[in-house]
């Protein structure tokens, strides 16, 4: 897939530090209730991690107990959404639409009226204040 912002993965690493960019560009995925917007209750946007697309808004977060931050719902058209066969699951991997750096993965079994749970890895989010 072909994205509006295109760099290399040396450029990627440079910029996003091995931690960063072990998540975003491998598609690894941070312990469970060890980052930093897991229990982030603050008003205002959540940015992709590698390009400050803006991804989610704070009104769509909620607690889901996983460990990871999570939302019910994106904003819309920033988030990709790609068919996940790994590790012996089926799953929806979730994309920055822009970049089209790893997320975490979305679930149909959010507690709130859109059914949605988007399980996103900390270190894949930046946090912007209105």
């Amino acid at each position: 897939m072909s994205y509006p912002i295109q760099k290399t993965e040396a450029q990627w690493l440079e910029e996003l530090g091995p931690d960063r960019y072990r998540i975003l560009r491998e598609k690894g995925t941070e312990r469970a209730f060890t980052g930093t917007y897991n229990m982030h209750k603050e008003e205002g946007s959540y940015l992709c991690g590698a390009c400050n697309e803006t991804l989610f808004d704070s009104t769509s977060k909620f607690d889901s107990g996983c460990g990871w931050p999570s939302f019910d719902e994106s904003v819309d058209g920033k988030v990709e959404y790609i068919r996940d066969t790994t590790h012996g699951m089926i799953r929806t991997e979730i994309l920055c639409a822009n970049c089209g750096s790893h997320l975490g993965h979305v679930f149909n079994d959010g507690p709130t009226e859109t059914g949605q749970r988007y399980c996103v890895n900390s270190l894949s989010i930046d946090f912007k204040k209105p």
